[in-house]
């Protein structure tokens, strides 16, 4: 019989109704429960706790000496020792005026250690699960850790892993515990099917969803592991797209997946419907609200008639109506799209109404599934407190800026009753994910012909669940290239919305025939939103630069290189202000948007560099065709420079070539000395037309895609110091055409490019092949 049980039994059902205890010459009768008269006792003798201890069951108990209790305080003391985990029995009864708790003493466990495990190491299981060292052993904690290990393996692909636990007696009342663990076979995704799909191709719509089929790589990317969980995000994602892209009426008719045991592979099943693709109708603005005339809140609105329906562009719009309508002191407005769907020529008009909404208040913020994270990092995304009017628009922009964190596999933000009819509980479901990653690079070292570079990086973005942001990079290549990189970011610094952070760099080449090259410095930066896809960073640089020159430098080297040997080493500080717009909407893989970088700088904060540059740069996504999956950029670019002293460093000019015109060497163009030295610029300008697709015959799951591109531009102007020497200056337009591979390695996104110039001048230095990352912004 259970513990419980004989309790009920002895005392809870007639609460010592029979019990009649003698105290000279008085006598006390205990009523029953049901009639609920109350009992007071003189002392608590405890029975049994050898190792816990009487005072510790004292404190667990409701029940006092000298106070009045009842069988309903009897119960409460009874499950609050059961609650500590350190009792297998609890027994209490009363004789005379004394309350006899007899308790029996759960085995305290002496280790906790793990055997059989190879891919989940032991102190990653130790910190899932709850059993440890010094406590109790309670068999539903084991039972539950169990199911924690083996929730732990189906993240990795092991579904068929087997758990069990041993114990040893090491002392009396102490035992030692092991989970025996059988990892089992991988599983592993056979195929991904789709039905139903007209509109685009089985491999468009396995480029949306995030498992993927197994390949050579998934040992690395685990993408190929299957959950239902990860089963319902890419249903979600599915409809997302679909939403996005005109189909309103689209549904998933089924999604399942089936296991074959002899391979151990899965395979999932997608069944479509995908309706007719809808295009805007009329958009208006209706407001009940006194105060808000919706006419003046349309331009606010980014669906047009004639466009393609789009869910996100109508959650943009209701996004900017509220904040908007909140600002003017309406906080409790509710915007509400409401669809006319015209059948026969398949458009939507929407109508957005704003009314005044239920009045409610967030009584508080609930943080549930965080292991790792800290619950500020979570809140401070959200723009909204406890005590404020509870907004929906704020809870949906908080989710989206929580998924965009990249900490969590799933964020989930519920509602529920507070504790009057106008208050509101937020909870904020999460589960964390691991946010550290090993990479390894290709590019180019610094310096006018830098060599080929690899590098490899560790980087951790939610650092100690504090959310900061902390890269080690070291990298090495040909020709003494040598580089080294730390960075720290902490996002709200101060508490505020400000990203804060510093950038440590040395880097050194040996590239050149005639000198060595080297710089190191440090960058503080603070990044301050504008809007939601506008910010706007702030930065002091400061940087040292040397030229040490080798072999005949001085017979070789033109006049102003020799003044860079001779006269170093150089510094540069210098404050700028970048200005970054940015509506991808994918940035790994972008398939629509912009983005646009203004960057302005002064140097002249001591050092030996007097100037202000301003340089921008901005590259546009469309999607060619969606059912090949063709994406199509362009991007231009453009920078001025002029002294604000009497003249510029070489080093202080704009320097382009292979980074941005192909077919070129780093440096390639613009004005040169006598003897091909480059010097720079003090103008550029540059375009690049681009269009990516699958490579074929490779399934899209390996990630690599071809390219074919065109880039133009020119380099000209020169304010720096010649020493006499001459000048080659041409700004006649340079150009080349080529095709490229681009693979989304486990390590990065890696660039292969073959690039012919069509234009170019007879003093210009060409490179057919590149490669390294990918063409960054």
């Amino acid at each position: 019989m259970k513990a419980g049980s004989r309790f009920l039994n002895a005392v809870s059902a007639v609460a010592l109704s029979a019990g009649v205890v003698a105290s000279g010459a008085s006598v006390m009768t205990l009523a029953s429960a049901s009639v609920a008269e109350a009992a007071v006792i003189q002392k608590i003798d405890v029975r049994g706790a050898s190792r816990t201890g009487a005072d510790a069951v004292r404190d667990n108990i409701t029940i006092k000496p000298g106070k009045a209790f009842s069988s309903g305080d009897i119960d409460a003391s009874v499950k609050q020792l059961y609650a500590t985990g350190y009792f297998t029995d609890v027994h209490v009864t009363v004789s005379g005026g004394t309350l006899v708790v007899s308790v029996k003493e759960n085995q305290l466990i002496n280790a906790v250690v793990f055997n059989g495990n190879r891919k989940i190491k032991d102190d990653k299981l130790q910190g899932i699960v709850k059993t440890h060292a010094a406590g109790p052993y309670d068999e539903a904690q084991v039972q539950a850790d169990i199911k924690t290990i083996k929730d732990a393996y189906a993240v990795i692909g092991r579904n068929e892993v087997q758990v069990t636990t041993q114990t040893a007696e090491v002392a009396p009342g102490r035992m030692n515990l092991a989970f025996v663990i059988n990892e089992g076979d991988r599983t592993k995704i056979d195929k991904i099917n789709f039905t139903g799909n007209q509109a685009y191709g089985d491999g468009r719509l396995s480029a949306v969803i995030a498992t993927k089929k197994t390949n050579f790589l998934s040992f690395l990317t685990r993408k190929d592991v299957y959950s239902a969980e990860k089963q319902h995000a890419d249903e979600d994602a599915l409809r997302q797209f679909y939403y996005n892209h005109g189909y309103a009426d689209f549904r998933i008719v089924s999604s399942d997946a089936t296991m074959d045991e002899q391979t151990n592979a899965y395979t999932m099943n997608f069944s479509l419907e995908e309706g007719p693709r809808y295009k805007y109708g009329d958009i208006s603005v209706v407001s009940t609200v006194d105060g808000i005339n919706g006419d003046e809140l349309k331009g606010l609105v980014v669906t047009h008639p004639g466009d393609t329906y789009s869910a996100k562009e109508i959650q943009t719009s209701i996004e900017n109506i509220s904040k908007r309508v909140a600002a003017a002191g309406y906080p409790f407005a509710r915007v509400t799209p409401r669809g006319n769907r015209n059948f026969s020529n398949n458009t939507i008009g929407v109508e957005y109404l704003v009314d005044q909404g239920e009045r409610a208040y967030v009584e508080r913020i609930e943080i549930r599934g965080n292991t790792r994270t800290r619950d500020y990092v979570i809140r401070r995304e959200f723009d909204l407190n406890e005590g404020d009017a509870f907004n929906q628009e704020m809870i949906t922009r908080a989710k989206r800026r929580l998924d965009a964190l990249g900490y969590f596999t799933t964020v989930n933000i519920t509602t529920a009753p507070g504790s009057a009819p106008d208050r509101v509980v937020v909870i904020v479901n999460v589960e964390d994910q691991p946010t550290g990653s090993f990479g390894i690079g290709a590019g180019y070292s610094v310096g006018n012909n830098g060599g080929l570079i690899l590098e490899a990086s560790i980087e951790e973005k939610n650092f100690l669940g504090r959310g900061q942001y902390i890269r080690l990079a070291v990298g090495a290549g040909t020709e003494g290239n040598r580089t080294y990189n730390i960075s720290f970011t902490e996002p709200y610094f101060l508490g505020y919305r400000l990203a804060a952070g510093f950038d440590i760099f040395k880097n050194q080449t040996s590239s050149d025939d005639f000198y060595d090259y080297s710089e190191e410095g440090i960058s503080l930066r603070v990044t301050a939103p504008i809007t939601e896809n506008l910010a706007t960073t702030l930065r002091y640089n400061y940087k040292k630069l040397h030229y040490d020159g080798t072999n005949d430098w001085q017979d070789n080297l033109s006049a102003p290189y020799q003044n860079l040997v001779e006269n170093g080493p150089w510094t540069q500080s210098s404050v700028s202000q970048t200005f970054t717009y940015n509506t991808l909407d994918d940035q790994n893989l972008p398939r629509e948007g912009l983005i646009w970088k203004i960057t302005h700088e002064f140097a002249g904060l001591g050092g030996d560099s007097e100037f202000y540059k301003i340089s921008g740069k901005a590259r546009y996504y469309q999607t060619i065709s969606d059912e090949a999956d063709i994406i199509g950029s362009l991007t231009v670019g453009a920078g001025y420079v002029i002294p604000t002293g009497d003249h510029l460093n070489v080093f202080d000019q704009f320097m382009i070539g292979g980074r941005e015109i192909r077919g070129f060497e780093n440096s390639g163009i613009g004005p040169r000395s006598s003897n091909g030295d480059p010097l720079g610029g003090t103008t550029y300008f540059t375009a690049s037309a681009e269009a990516t697709m699958p490579m074929p015959g490779v399934p899209q799951d390996v990630g690599l895609r071809a390219a074919v591109f065109a880039d133009a531009g020119t380099l000209y102007g020169n304010k720096a110091d010649l020493f006499g020497d001459i000048l080659h200056n041409d700004s006649t337009i340079r150009a080349s055409v080529g095709a490229g591979l681009i693979w989304a390695s486990p390590f990065g996104v890696i660039r292969v490019d073959y690039a012919v110039p069509v234009m170019k001048e007879d003093y210009d230095k060409t490179q057919n092949f590149r490669f390294g990352i990918a063409n960054q912004f």
